[in-house]
Order: C-alpha cells, then sequence, then structure tokens
C-alpha cells in the first residue's frame, strides 16, 4: 500500500511540476527598453511613399547594377572605344537590348573629348532616355466612354489577373464604377481570384463556370456592362503562348467580340510582360501586337529584376509606350509609367 501511494505521490508531483513550466513558458517576456534596433523601423507605410520613391525602390537592381558598370568604365584610363565596351556591357545586363544600346552609345560617342567623365556620360543616357521615351506617360482610362473597354493579354504566369485587380483598385479610388470580365475559363483559379479582386474592390463581376466558352464569357460581360452603363471594363484573357498559333486565333476571335458588343471598343490593349524574362518579352509582345493591336504595356515584377531597361527597349523597337510598372506586390505599387521618376531611378544624375 505504501509503495502504491508513493507511486501516485510522484506522479502528481510530475504534473505539478509540468503544470508550472507550461505556465512560466506563456508567460510574455517584459518589453524591451532602449531603442528600436535599426533594422526594425520601417522607412515609411506603403502608402506614404511618393510615386518617385516607388520607382527608386522598385528600380533598386536596376539602378545598382548600371551604376556599377558606369563607374566601371572610369575606372582607369581608357580610350573612347573601351569606355563604350564597357558601357555596352552595363547597357545590355539591364536589358536595355542590343539595338537601343547602340542608340545610347551613340549619344555617348557624339560627346566632346572634354565631356566624356561620368557626369557627362550620365547626362548624356539621360537626354538620350528621354528622347526616346518622349511619347509615354499618362494614364489611359475614360475619355467620354461609356464604357470604356480594356483587354488586358499575356502568357501565363506574367501578373494578368492581378494587375486586373490593381487597375481595378485604381479605377474604383478614382471614383469610377468598374466591371470585370472572367475570360479566362480554363484556369478556374483565375475566376476565383478575379472575384477576390471584385469583391475587394467594390467591382461587379461577370463569369461562367471553368471550361466554358471565352467569347461568351466576353459577349455577356461587355454587353451587361453597356446595360448597366459602366465606367470601366477591364477583361481578362486566358494566358497564351505566343508561339501558339490557335491560342493566337483565339484571342483574335475574342476582340472581335468585344467590338461587335461595344463599337470602338476595346479602347485599350494592354499586354502584360514578366520584366524578368529579359529579351523574350520583346518576341511576345511582337507577336501579341500582331494578333490583337496592343496599345500599351505593362512590365510586371519590375522590382525584382535588375532588367529596368525593358522599358527603354519595347518604347525604341516597337514603338509600344509603357502604361504601368509594377514595383511591388500591394495595389498601391502598380504605378502609372512616370518618365521623370523612371529616368532619376534608373539613371539618377548625382551618383
Amino acid at each position: 500500500m505504501i509503495g502504491w501511494l508513493a507511486a501516485w505521490g510522484v506522479a502528481l508531483l510530475v504534473v505539478v511540476v509540468g503544470l508550472l513550466l507550461r505556465r512560466s513558458a506563456a508567460r510574455p517576456e517584459a518589453p524591451a527598453t532602449g531603442p528600436t534596433p535599426e533594422r526594425a523601423r520601417p522607412v515609411a507605410p506603403e502608402a506614404e511613399l511618393s510615386p518617385r520613391d516607388r520607382f527608386r525602390l522598385g528600380l533598386a537592381k536596376s539602378r545598382d547594377g548600371l551604376a556599377r558598370r558606369i563607374r566601371g568604365a572610369f575606372g582607369r584610363d581608357e580610350d573612347l572605344e573601351a569606355l563604350l565596351e564597357a558601357l555596352e556591357q552595363g547597357l545590355i545586363e539591364s536589358d536595355v537590348g542590343v539595338r537601343t544600346t547602340q542608340e545610347l552609345l551613340g549619344a555617348v560617342r557624339a560627346l566632346p573629348a572634354s565631356a566624356r567623365n561620368e557626369v557627362g556620360v550620365r547626362r548624356a543616357l539621360r537626354a538620350e532616355v528621354r528622347k526616346l521615351l518622349a511619347d509615354d506617360g499618362g494614364e489611359p482610362g475614360p475619355a467620354g466612354q461609356a464604357p470604356w473597354v480594356c483587354l488586358v493579354v499575356g502568357v501565363n504566369g506574367v501578373g494578368k489577373t492581378t494587375t486586373i485587380g490593381k487597375l481595378a483598385a485604381r479605377h474604383r479610388d478614382a471614383g469610377r464604377s468598374v466591371l470585370l470580365v472572367a475570360g479566362d475559363t480554363f484556369r478556374a483559379a483565375a475566376i476565383d481570384q478575379l472575384g477576390v479582386w471584385a469583391e475587394r474592390t467594390g467591382a461587379e463581376i461577370v463569369k461562367q463556370e471553368p471550361g466554358a466558352d471565352p467569347s461568351s464569357v466576353v459577349f455577356d460581360g461587355v454587353g451587361a456592362a453597356v446595360a448597366r452603363k459602366a465606367d470601366v471594363v477591364l477583361v481578362d484573357t486566358a494566358g497564351r503562348l505566343h508561339t501558339k498559333v490557335n491560342l493566337m486565333e483565339e484571342l483574335k476571335k475574342v476582340r472581335r467580340v468585344v467590338e461587335r458588343q461595344c463599337p470602338g471598343a476595346p479602347h485599350e490593349v494592354l499586354l502584360v510582360l514578366d520584366a524578368t524574362t529579359g529579351q523574350n518579352a520583346i518576341s511576345q509582345a511582337r507577336t501579341f501586337s500582331e494578333a490583337v493591336e496592343v496599345t500599351g504595356v505593362v512590365l510586371s515584377k519590375l522590382d525584382g529584376s535588375a532588367r529596368g531597361g525593358m522599358a527603354v527597349a519595347i518604347r525604341h523597337e516597337l514603338g509600344l509606350p509603357v502604361r504601368y510598372v509594377g514595383l511591388g506586390e500591394t495595389a498601391a505599387d502598380l504605378q502609372p509609367f512616370d518618365l521623370d521618376s523612371f529616368i532619376d531611378a534608373l539613371l539618377p544624375e548625382g551618383e
């Protein structure tokens, strides 16, 4: 009996000790005193960042790589050809493209010998980029049309549906009524994702079941927008491999349906390009332009790439204006392309 009681006593003691230890571990630690470590301090809330600051943060990788090449070109006594070679490598690494790079280097080559220093080269490059992009800028949107229809196209994985959601947020913030058309019926996730954005932004949405005919959804969606007098219609489309003829033909059909339902539409055809894909984006842009008459480009994921020069290459080689750039994850990080902010972020004069 004594042995049995002793065993129970030991077990009870173990339970009590365990409870005490658990209570001690759950007790919150006293707040730390002293200054907050520098790395823990937020620079500024997302909403407080100016467009210029967003461009500077988003283009940091592109700027740092190009600046390193420019500084390196003047690190030792070299002749003009050696300077141009170093600059060429930096520009191509930033995805300015071979043709556009040669155009920019022509401006450097034309400098008098007295201006072939780091400051003079930066100024020449800035001036030439400004000339190539002079016609860009301005956020597309309704200018008397109702509804104003924007068709959004691109290959899979470039952030097309997310871009549409962010565009909806921008138009809603401007006080416009927005209707989303879930034309990417091949991916159930795309329909669901667009539904989330519609709920988040207060936009209406027209959708059908996954696997439905995309043209049928677009027919219903644009027709509903006309009947409801929506201000803005954003049409999502299935991701198309630009090398697949039959898929591009389906996209042409979608455009024709938009034209029939709303004469004069689409008023904008935005091509979403992933900035991290490099020169392949140029090939995509060329093919989509031939198929559906692209009017502008959205460069997504620019903040995760060292290829900010892509905006210059697209404008110079294809004549397509860059309408928006993706500089982060939030809706506010989809920014209308601003020439001054872009140039200052990519080629700051004072660095």
